[in-house]
């Protein structure tokens, strides 16, 4: 009978230290992982690409001042203001991302400079195109600071 005693008294410890283990045991719950999907970008018109690279060009060198003249709507507040805030991001993803989020202020850029220069933005079809038009552009104002 002590034998059962003993048996019965190890199996009652065991039960307690399983019961102790029970109650500090961590218990991970599974990861509910969601991911958000790739934001898709919009496809740009390539004179419109080639222009905003320029005015980025222009916005790191400081250079905007014939640039205000055609804006009429604080468009280039708006676009400058995005430029600060994502300026380490690579010249190339700057483009892509500033176009996707302020392309109608550059559009309204360029229909200004349409209507009031006459040079047509989809001919522009280079970088060099609209640093030669800046810089004749500039040439013609009286008091330009360069």
């Amino acid at each position: 009978m002590t034998e059962d005693k003993n048996v019965h008294a190890e199996a009652s410890e065991d039960q307690a230290q399983q019961a102790q283990e029970d109650m500090f045991k961590v218990v991970m719950p599974e990861a509910n992982r969601v991911t958000m999907p790739a934001e898709e970008y919009k496809e740009q018109p390539e004179y419109l690409v080639t222009f905003a690279n320029f005015y980025i060009s222009e916005f790191t060198r400081h250079d905007l001042e014939v640039m205000n003249l055609y804006d009429s709507n604080n468009n280039m507040m708006d676009i400058n203001h995005y430029l600060i805030d994502n300026l380490s991001f690579s010249r190339k993803a700057l483009i892509k991302h500033v176009l996707q989020n302020h392309d109608h202020n550059f559009m309204a850029i360029l229909d200004k400079i349409k209507q009031d220069s006459g040079v047509d933005p989809e001919t522009m079809a280079s970088y060099e195109d609209w640093q030669n038009w800046y810089e004749k552009r500039r040439s013609e104002i009286q008091g330009s600071l360069s």
